[in-house]
């Protein structure tokens, strides 16, 4: 027996027992079911500007969790080593209830505590957990907000609609070779994500600027001028960020100036721009 993961672009075709790419999801008696349920690597308190949203309910506080596993490969990745993690070792157990739990209890000792975010590696890949634990957290008028690589189906998409907030989505870059050739993506795919998600709730974006990979004025003023063209409920914020060198790419750190003159030139088309890891 065997099935198609239909999580992403990828629509892993999976015999029985074989893992998809993201390492997340197994199929298992014929169908496709996400192995990293609710197995978290990763369970911390932030501040909700490190996520990052600046313009989200500034000065808060959110329960961060992460699993393991992603759809996509960057060689760049700053979170590499759960992001590419294959299976659960060395990971804890949390139901969706339990989460909950560790929430309201966070929020009692810290008042300024909103919710969670769901972030660190790519939870999509576990969209089901996703789900079920933002569903309760909506229960109790807490909020719920993703950090995506914004690669995934549709109908995962509007799964989860419901119950996010905001959303902090990469725009990796904004052609079709970087994402193509670099990262193994599918560029078409996250700007229809970005473009529904910013219908739907607040929604930020991010770009990791890499020297001669993605830092011409040109792509990013398209990146800028095509984020100001998008229905949404207000204008999306747009976070450049500084790259420095992470798992299989030595590349140079960019340097702090070229991050400052390519957030001026987004500015030329969106009001909030922001600078990262300067």
């Amino acid at each position: 027996m065997g099935a198609i993961c239909n999580t992403c672009f990828r629509h892993c075709h999976l015999k029985e027992g074989q893992k998809g790419f993201c390492g997340a999801r197994v199929c298992r008696n014929g169908r496709v079911v996400c192995e990293s349920y609710g197995y978290l690597t990763s369970l911390a308190l932030d501040p909700i500007e490190k996520k990052p949203l600046a313009m989200f309910h500034p000065g808060s506080l959110v329960v961060s969790a992460g699993s393991y596993g992603c759809n996509l490969a960057c060689p760049f990745c700053q979170n590499f080593t759960i992001s590419q993690k294959r299976d659960r070792e060395g990971t804890r157990y949390v139901s969706p209830e339990e989460l909950l739990y560790l929430t309201e209890e966070t929020k009692a000792r810290h008042p300024e505590t909103i919710g969670v975010a769901y972030t660190y590696n790519e939870m999509l890949t576990s969209w089901e957990y996703v789900r079920d634990a933002a569903r309760l957290i909506h229960e109790t008028d807490m909020l719920n907000v993703l950090v995506t690589n914004g690669t995934a189906e549709p109908a995962v998409l509007n799964e989860l609609l419901p119950y996010i907030d905001a959303m902090n989505i990469d725009l990796k870059g904004f052609t079709d070779e970087f994402y193509t050739d670099f990262v193994g993506g599918n560029l078409a795919g996250t700007k229809d994500f970005i473009r529904t998600a910013a219908a739907h709730c607040h929604v930020e974006v991010t770009t990791l600027i890499i020297l001669g990979k993605n830092d011409s004025e040109e792509e990013i003023a398209g990146a800028a001028k095509w984020l100001a063209s998008l229905p949404s409920k207000e204008p999306i914020a747009y976070h450049i960020t500084r790259y420095f060198p992470r798992w299989k790419l030595d590349t140079p750190a960019t340097d702090v100036r070229t991050v400052y003159h390519l957030a001026d030139v987004a500015r030329r088309y969106l009001p909030n721009v922001f600078v990262g890891n300067c």
